[in-house]
């Protein structure tokens, strides 16, 4: 049996939103925010993480906190109807900043991040050695401009 994908609306939008600027925000900060009830905020922070619309919550750094990071952009191809499995795979390493689906000769772009270039060579490895995983190019950033 298929179970229909959870839609969020424009509550569970907003409510997005607001985690994305602060994931650490009190339940009574977010209704106050929103302007509903804290419930409502638990209720809907309950159903979009059994959803799967919300997968976690993280930590974002500022972009000079670490200036070891190594920063890299990863184009992937998948083998044939492989790829719901390799994005499965690829949002489990911590290392995979986003990931994009896209257009073209590549099939995902993952924006990846590692703390040094040992843990860089390291999640390379790991995504060739995923299941459908065809092809890759990476491109390691080093300076914005």
């Amino acid at each position: 049996m298929n179970i229909a994908k959870y839609i969020p609306d424009d509550l569970d939008r907003r409510l997005i939103a607001h985690l994305r600027a602060d994931g650490r925000a009190s339940l009574a900060k977010l209704a106050d925010a929103l302007s509903v009830a804290r419930g409502t905020v638990q209720n809907r922070l309950d159903r979009l993480m059994q959803t799967g619309t919300l997968l976690g919550f993280t930590v974002r750094v500022r972009e000079d906190y670490d200036e070891q990071t190594v920063h890299a952009v990863m184009m992937i191809e998948v083998v044939g109807k492989s790829t719901t499995q390799v994005i499965r795979k690829m949002r489990g390493l911590p290392e995979v900043y986003s990931l994009h689906t896209t257009n073209g000769n590549w099939d995902l772009i993952a924006n990846i991040r590692a703390a040094s270039l040992s843990d860089f060579d390291r999640v390379l490895r790991e995504v060739r050695m995923i299941d459908g995983v065809a092809n890759s190019e990476t491109s390691l950033l080093l300076s914005s401009v």
